[in-house]
């Protein structure tokens, strides 16, 4: 079993910034690409921003030059690192990691309980 276990969110002013933690622990034999991903109310889950295990990075267009993903794969810990927040960066804003538990066996998605970042006008 896999757990992703997130941590940093809260209430920030426009402008702040934050920086969200995503530490995964269990069965793990290697982790693909880690990512984060937001849900606000009433809207479906969007992509954020994922990092590869070799470093390669994708962001979604309307946190470019915001918010930057980096990973640390010896603690198997990914980070976001989120600058100029805006109110409409408000969500619940989820890790997911694609891991793979063992040799031969098929990488599987795996997805923390999430953390709220609300943004304040």
């Amino acid at each position: 079993q896999v757990q992703l276990v997130e941590s940093g969110g809260g209430l920030v002013q426009a402008g702040g910034s934050l920086r969200l933690s995503c530490a995964a622990s269990g069965s793990i034999f290697s982790i693909n690409a880690m990512g984060w991903y937001r849900q606000a109310p009433g809207e479906q889950r969007e992509l954020v921003a994922v990092i590869t295990s070799g470093g390669s990075t994708v962001y979604a267009d309307s946190v470019k030059g915001r918010f930057t993903i980096s990973r640390d794969n010896a603690k198997n810990t990914a980070y976001l690192q989120m600058n100029n927040l805006k109110p409409e960066d408000t969500a619940v804003y989820y890790c997911n990691a694609r891991v793979r538990t063992w040799i031969g066996v098929t990488v599987k998605d795996y997805w923390g309980q999430g953390t709220q970042v609300t943004v304040s006008s």
